[in-house]
């Protein structure tokens, strides 16, 4: 069985986030950091840092700093969630067709143990994840995600289904 191929048209943020990348290398974290901040005004909020934004792997990384700590000085169980939702999110996102809308669908997180510091996700996309994406105008995957502290643990475990559908009007 042959491997899936991927379309070579990005989609609309890709597009938009490859923009991004033209700027110079200095002033690129700023640049992807407002841009994506505008467009989803509650990573602002937490202070979300945008590391990488490719088609199969989206990294983001959220200091452990007083407006996302919990009572015990770690990064809160909603911001540690927020940060892998974000990761997930934004790698469907760059995948779906654009006259397909993605939608979290359900998440499970599992809390392992406390944080130490910063905190970073890191989620993927197989070929064949983003292939069916491509081709299809509904449907859902499960989005691996990597959720690790400063002291490079893993304190939660996350699963992500996200499904995508038309973005057009409902059809009855």
């Amino acid at each position: 069985m042959g491997k899936a191929t991927v379309s070579a048209r990005p989609n609309r943020l890709a597009r938009s986030i490859g923009l991004i990348e033209r700027v110079p290398g200095f002033v690129r974290p700023w640049a992807r950091n407002a841009v994506l901040r505008r467009a989803v005004p509650f990573t602002g909020t937490a202070g979300l840092q945008f590391v990488e934004l490719t088609p199969s792997r989206v990294e983001i990384a959220v200091a452990n700093r007083r407006r996302v700590q919990n009572h015990i000085h770690g990064v809160h169980a909603a911001a540690m969630t927020l940060l892998a939702e974000t990761a997930t999110g934004m790698v469907v996102g760059m995948n779906v067709r654009d006259d397909c809308l993605p939608l979290a669908k359900e998440l499970k997180v599992a809390f392992k143990k406390r944080t130490q510091g910063a905190m970073r996700a890191v989620a993927v996309l197989t070929d064949a994840q983003r292939a069916l994406m491509q081709k299809s105008d509904k449907g859902e995957v499960t989005v691996a995600v990597q959720v690790t502290d400063e002291s490079g643990n893993e304190p939660i475990e996350c699963e992500f289904i996200w499904a995508w559908i038309p973005s057009g009007p409902r059809k009855n």
